[in-house]
């Protein structure tokens, strides 16, 4: 896990230069969107074996926890891959010419036990409990 865990204060400036680099308006995720994203990532995961063990689609990224025998950098790819057919399709598709952005924040956990808890708890129930739509 990184070291800046917990609350972080606004970085307006840092903010601000973000908004000035985007090449495309800001995708937001509709309640379906999040729905089919999180549906979507168990199909590879099944075939190739990999195990989920927690996932929350946000209204702009998505958390995921897996273990697999695979680069993240794979995983991730094949993921995005995936989650645009599905949300490119009715009901509420996504016309957007890019959904999502290059590369992703991929963090490599080496310890198990508490590690792959308090990270499962993270994803599944900590940004519900700090109200984040994000």
């Amino acid at each position: 896990m990184k070291n800046n865990q917990g609350h972080q204060p606004p970085q307006p400036l840092l903010e601000e230069w973000c908004r000035n680099r985007l090449r495309a308006p800001v995708l937001k995720l509709s309640q379906s969107q999040r729905k089919k994203m999180e549906d979507v990532c168990y199909e590879p995961a099944l075939i190739r074996k990999w195990q989920i063990h927690a996932i929350a689609a946000r209204s702009n990224h998505i958390h995921l926890l897996v273990t697999a025998d695979v680069e993240p950098k794979t995983i991730c790819n094949q993921l995005k891959a995936n989650g645009t057919r599905v949300l490119r399709q009715p009901p509420d598709p996504i016309t957007a010419t890019k959904i999502w952005t290059r590369g992703a924040d991929i963090e490599i956990v080496d310890d198990h036990d508490q590690t792959l808890e308090r990270i499962i708890t993270y994803i599944t129930e900590a940004q519900e409990r700090k109200d984040r739509d994000f």
